[in-house]
């Protein structure tokens, strides 16, 4: 089980909103790379990037602030946001990305992400977030009317690296991540399931290393981090124990 602490970008800025909503953000750090190299710091091996208005925009707006966050750590980061062609994954692949995220692009155009997986193997996850079931696009202001698992699973033999699962109903309002609903996906699939959003607590990663969580591959931390409901040790320590054991 891997904690991921999430870096969102909005404006050059790390931020986090709730529900997805680019009105409700709340400013964390002014400096992405300072954020990204103070999470190194404790102690997290992957980190979590999402470019909020490239997800709006359908293409990179943030990319100064990733590049600069790519220069000052060594731990792995996995990215987000407006990555919707072949081309863009490659640029973010040879900048020092070690894994792109599509979500969008994955519901509108199943055939790119098959593409970029197959050429770039395990270096491609799959975002999917869902409200009420439904996945929802375009930096979430739209819901399509598919659901989460009949999108995972077209891509069960493309050799996707993860999904990225998020209740987007409770993204950043520190209600608890809705486990039942991620088990219940990666029970139901063959590639790995990443748990997103609403971890509040350190009773949330008790549970992902719960026997009934075991093919979860881990979960993003974002809101609780910088607010300071979970300590970044007592989290890694608990990963740790469990790993060992």
């Amino acid at each position: 089980m891997i904690l991921f602490p999430a870096i969102d970008l909005k404006n050059g800025q790390c931020v986090r909103l709730e529900q997805g909503d680019m009105a409700r953000a709340t400013v964390f750090n002014l400096d992405p790379a300072a954020q990204a190299r103070s999470f190194e710091a404790q102690g997290f091996e992957y980190l979590h990037v999402v470019d909020l208005d490239g997800a709006f925009a359908g293409k990179p707006i943030n990319a100064q602030a990733v590049e600069a966050m790519l220069k000052v750590v060594t731990m792995p980061v996995q990215l987000g946001g407006g990555i919707r062609d072949l081309a863009t994954v490659e640029a973010w692949l040879s900048k020092g990305v070690t894994r792109v995220i599509i979500g969008t692009a994955a519901v509108r155009d199943p055939a790119f992400v098959r593409q970029a997986a197959a050429k770039f193997p395990g270096r491609v996850a799959v975002g999917l977030d869902a409200r009420d079931g439904k996945v929802a696009v375009e930096g979430w202001a739209e819901t399509s009317t598919v659901t989460a698992l009949d999108i995972a699973r077209r891509f069960e033999d493309a050799g996707v690296a993860a999904i990225i699962f998020t209740d987007i109903a409770r993204d950043g309002l520190l209600k608890g991540l809705n486990l039942d609903a991620t088990i219940a996906l990666a029970d139901s699939i063959s590639i790995p399931v990443i748990a997103s959003g609403g971890l509040a607590s350190i009773a949330d990663i008790e549970a992902m290393l719960e026997p009934r969580a075991k093919k979860l591959a881990g979960a993003i931390a974002g809101r609780a981090l910088y607010d300071g409901r979970v300590d970044p040790a007592a989290a890694l320590k608990l990963i740790r124990a469990a790993r060992a054991a």
